[in-house]
């Protein structure tokens, strides 16, 4: 049942003739305190209608509404508060969550295709803790959007072409071994980019040879292509083995080569359309119109751009997949690229450019400064994972040493780790690197969300009797809990309406803590005539914690 809908129906004959459904559904809220009811609607933006002081119209609304469905109504200040009767409120949601399982929260906000652009790491450069946001946060988006009805289809646009490949072809040529490549590929290819920039800052000749290596592969040379198509099968290698450790999967690795022989007809398309406009040699969209700054389409050495490529990617999908809704889910620092990239679109006269949008991230930086492959400033995401499972072990060494399963306990432990630490945190925030809090057991974490769930799990395992979410359960210190499990499908509604990931990281948390809490002062397992109840909520908890972590893409062990 949707209790806020029952509210916006109490309030509704109240206030017909001033506010709509739509606008009394916006302004009801959820007061911080359960004190203060559980739902509460503020008539502050009445006054200035009514003429009448905010305190007023609360006690003449609450005169007038039907309490009947509710526990209470009662006017605090100028606010109308709600409170829900708590035994029918509880039997609705643990026979919901019960008889829906998994699919609980599942709900159609649209239907179609949605192709995600997420993670593209560099070939021949290592996946660091600045790969690990677009990873994440694509994921999870994917999960929610499945959740709500989409199709969803995770695309690694990989960064397989470019000016990079003639450094690193002159680099490799210069400094480098087959030998070294093949015994420790991502690292040695590293180490070739990094001396290129550092010989280059001395030796600027090296870029024209680069330009010119770079030239040769456009152009299909044998000896430049080999070396490419080696360079890409070895790193992309690494990367899965990556991917793996994260439980990420991809449907598509079309990267950026994959869109060289259809630029041409986007240039074409441009040209016909007369957009295209020569800037100091170079051939632009001019975007003034949107307030933009002109989209550079060709150099004036006439070699392609980002935003060629970025248009034929765009063109494609929509052709390929049909989408109903296109993301990006891209550094923050690329907005104004994706707003011109729409504009182009619009002015090429494609209508869906406005289903395509750019889900922008924060940075992740180290002691305050951003990370860089070219200077070497990167922190290494395997070795972010392997410490953090590391420490999940040394745990579960010193806790639960007899715990079966411990080293794919701590996997899912550890990896877990980090991946809710960066999906905790909104999206647009940055945060600055720091391995002790990411790996942190305590406080705000994925591992303590994890034991929340093991514990529910215990309860469940020395229970002499099953749940039974039919018996009524009449208990208020369990209300924090139910009025939680209650919000878990508009939770879900949320972070898919947002993009936002860390609306169900910080439900997750409000769960956990809600459930240890009660945990810390009731004893669950007392046979009494609600013991059956009691385990229903318990259960009730596993499962929506569970559905919870696997939306966010973190494991969730049933012990810990």
């Amino acid at each position: 049942m949707d209790f806020k809908k029952l509210v916006v129906s109490a309030l509704k004959p109240a206030l017909e003739g001033e506010l709509d459904d739509a606008t009394i559904d916006l302004l009801v809220e959820t007061p911080k305190s359960s004190e203060l009811g559980d739902y509460a609607f503020p008539t502050f933006s009445l006054a200035k209608i009514l003429h009448r002081s905010p305190k007023m119209i609360a006690a003449d609304l609450v005169s007038q509404i039907d309490a009947t469905p509710f526990e209470q109504v009662k006017a605090v200040g100028g606010y109308v508060n709600f409170y829900l009767d708590k035994i029918s409120f509880a039997h609705e949601v643990l026979q919901e969550i019960a008889t829906e399982g998994q699919h609980y929260g599942d709900v159609k906000l649209g239907q179609g295709n949605v192709p995600i652009d997420m993670s593209s790491p560099n070939i021949a450069k290592p996946m660091s803790m600045g790969h690990l946001r677009s990873t994440v946060i694509g994921n999870a988006l994917a999960n929610i959007l499945g959740k709500v009805g989409y199709t969803p289809i995770k695309i690694n646009h990989l960064g397989d072409w470019g000016t990079q490949f003639g450094k690193l072809i002159v680099a490799y040529n210069k400094w480098g071994s087959e030998a070294a490549v093949k015994a420790d590929p991502i690292k040695n290819l590293l180490n070739y980019y990094v001396k290129f920039h550092e010989m280059a800052e001395v030796d600027p000749s090296l870029e024209d040879e680069a330009r010119a290596w770079f030239k040769r592969l456009e152009d299909g040379d044998e000896e430049a292509v080999k070396l490419w198509r080696w360079f890409r099968r070895v790193s992309l290698a690494e990367f899965n083995r990556i991917y793996k450790i994260l439980g990420v999967d991809f449907d598509s690795y079309n990267g950026e080569a994959f869109y060289n022989d259809k630029m041409a007809s986007v240039v074409k398309t441009l040209e016909s359309k007369h957009l295209l406009k020569t800037s100091q040699g170079a051939e632009i969209v001019d975007l003034s119109k949107y307030n933009l700054n002109p989209a550079l389409i060709k150099k004036s050495d006439g070699a392609t751009l980002y935003m060629t490529r970025d248009l034929a990617a765009a063109i494609f999908r929509k052709n390929h997949y049909h989408f109903v809704q296109s993301l990006y889910v891209v550094g923050n620092e690329q907005r104004e690229h994706f707003q011109q990239l729409k504009a182009v679109l619009l002015e090429m006269g494609y209508e869906w450019a406005n289903d395509i949008h750019h889900i922008p991230f924060g940075l992740i930086t180290a002691n305050g400064k951003k990370l860089s492959t070219r200077r070497g400033n990167i922190i290494l995401l395997e070795k972010v994972l392997q410490d953090a499972v590391g420490l999940a072990k040394k745990q579960i060494a010193e806790k639960h040493p007899e715990l079966p399963n411990a080293d794919v306990v701590a996997q899912e432990v550890g990896v877990g780790a980090v991946i809710f630490h960066d999906l905790k945190n909104e999206r647009l925030d940055n945060f600055d690197f720091n391995l002790e809090e990411v790996v942190r057991f305590e406080g705000e974490t994925g591992p303590y969300v994890q034991y929340t769930n093991a514990r529910a799990h215990s309860i469940l395992r020395k229970a002499k009797i099953a749940p039974a979410p039919e018996v009524a359960l009449n208990d208020p210190a369990a209300w924090d809990i139910l009025r939680a499990l209650g919000d878990y499908p508009s939770i879900v509604v949320r972070a898919a309406n947002e993009y936002e990931p860390s609306v169900i990281a910080k439900y997750a948390l409000r769960l956990a803590k809600a459930f240890n809490k009660y945990y810390a002062n009731f004893k669950v397992l007392v046979e009494d005539s609600e013991l059956p109840a009691r385990l229903a909520m318990v259960a009730a908890t596993t499962q929506v914690l569970e559905n919870a972590l696997h939306l966010l893409g973190v494991a969730a062990p049933k012990e810990m």
